[in-house]
């Protein structure tokens, strides 16, 4: 039996009705993701390079914990627990906001370590000779460094969350595959909707890793 493909329904009407409002709030979902990931990352990492247990013990516990349970679990988990915990519904958006950020830290952290690590001891005691606080040679001497060795590798990781937001399709959020989903619920065409879905976040997926390869190949001339 033949399958009969026909995207002709697609047209500019079509696509900014439905998906133009789930390709935003995907890109929000990232960006916000990025930048809070990164930087409660960045907080677990310093936490498990203190040298201090009672910082690197939980920070530990948290990377390792949330590495070893599946998103679309801990997605479902929040967003089914923490209604009964503080008595009132919260909204699927904002569930999943919260909770790509909790858990893509863990992720930023692990690569915000690597990085920390990656700056040589000369760098760290030219601070310390310079009379820094710990403080002060992480703020202006390590980090900066950090994030540019790190910069190809915490994109990638972005391009893999920006992947991943597709899975608050389980709690009702209304994320780009939701659109293509309602698009073509709404026209009859539930297979022509789906492989659309998969070409456009397939293209935009490439782009930014041929994005990434090219800067990273930059930064490497640099050094």
């Amino acid at each position: 039996m033949a399958l009969n493909l026909d995207f002709s329904f697609y047209n500019w009407d079509l696509i900014s009705n439905f998906v133009l409002k789930g390709l935003y709030f995907s890109l929000m979902l990232t960006v916000v993701a990025t930048f809070g990931g990164v930087l409660l990352g960045t907080l677990l990492a310093l936490m498990r390079l203190s040298g201090k247990p009672w910082l690197a013990g939980p920070a530990v516990v948290y990377v390792n914990g949330m590495r070893s349970i599946p998103l679309v679990m801990v997605i479902l988990w929040f967003f089914l627990l923490m209604p009964a915990l503080i008595g009132r519904p919260i909204g699927a958006e904002v569930s999943a906001y919260i909770t790509f950020v909790a858990f893509e830290a863990a992720y930023f952290s692990e690569i915000m370590r690597a990085g920390i690590q990656s700056v040589s001891r000369g760098q760290v005691l030219a601070g310390q000779a310079m009379g820094m606080t710990y403080g002060q040679n992480m703020q202006f001497v390590i980090l900066p460094q950090a994030f540019r060795n790190m910069l190809p590798v915490l994109l990638t990781q972005t391009i893999i969350l920006f992947q991943d937001t597709s899975l608050v399709y389980a709690i009702g959020a209304y994320d780009m595959l939701k659109g293509f989903e309602v698009a073509g619920k709404n026209f009859g065409r539930p297979i022509e909707a789906y492989l659309a879905a998969a070409v456009v976040y397939f293209v935009m997926c490439y782009a930014l890793s041929w994005s990434v390869k090219r800067l990273h190949q930059k930064i490497a001339i640099i050094r």
